[in-house]
């Protein structure tokens, strides 16, 4: 049976990109952005599609691609059109399938629903943490998010320089599995992608 792998973070520029092709790699699995806002020509999805090696992966187009790149209920606003959770299809795929969210869970879709309302029960959540002042309790608060919506199968990658006091607080407090951490690198090309896939395999499939 297929399996859904939803990768969020606790804000912007944390590193989900870079942990959704490792992610993708790590299993061969599809990859699907449902909503992109702005650099069209320069997508997370082409982004994913440069670092993943493999020749499996199949690419889904959007379900929404916006041209401004603000929160997402303000770029479709621009665009003069809406966005709704009911409107927005999961591509059908015959294996495991990695979703990237945009921003962090309670990022606005438009004035009731967020990124959080496009996670279904039995998916996988993948959040991606990045250590700067604050991040403890913007991790914190998104795993009380997630589990106060009934998801309990959730995963944390840090992303960036080893921060032991942190990742260590989050650990013993959030109760959540820790799947790995992707370090401060120089570049990610797909090498290096390749080999974050090889670590974090087992424990993704464990989840």
């Amino acid at each position: 049976m297929p399996k859904r792998y939803f990768i969020t973070g606790i804000g912007t520029e944390v590193g989900k990109t870079i942990i959704s092709a490792i992610v993708t790699e790590a299993l061969e699995a599809d990859y699907w952005k449902p909503i992109q806002a702005g650099d069209l020509e320069n997508s997370d999805t082409h982004k994913v599609q440069k670092l993943v090696k493999n020749d499996k992966t199949i690419f889904h187009e959007n379900a929404y691609a916006l041209n401004t790149p603000m929160s997402p209920h303000a770029s479709a606003e621009v665009d003069g059109i809406k966005l709704q959770v009911k409107n927005i299809k999961a591509p059908h795929v015959k294996k495991d399938l990695v979703v990237e969210g945009a921003g962090g869970l309670l990022v606005p879709l438009n004035e009731k629903e967020t990124i959080i309302d496009l996670i279904k029960k039995e998916d996988i959540v993948v959040l991606v943490s990045r250590h700067y002042l604050g991040s403890i309790n913007h991790t914190l608060l998104s795993i009380e998010a997630l589990k106060s919506r009934g998801l309990q199968r959730i995963g944390i990658i840090f992303s960036g320089e080893e921060h032991p006091t942190t990742e260590n607080i989050i650990k013993k407090i959030g109760e959540v599995q820790v799947i790995g951490r992707v370090d401060e690198e120089p570049y990610f090309d797909e090498n290096v992608v390749l080999e974050y896939a090889e670590k974090f395999r087992k424990k993704l499939c464990e989840i």
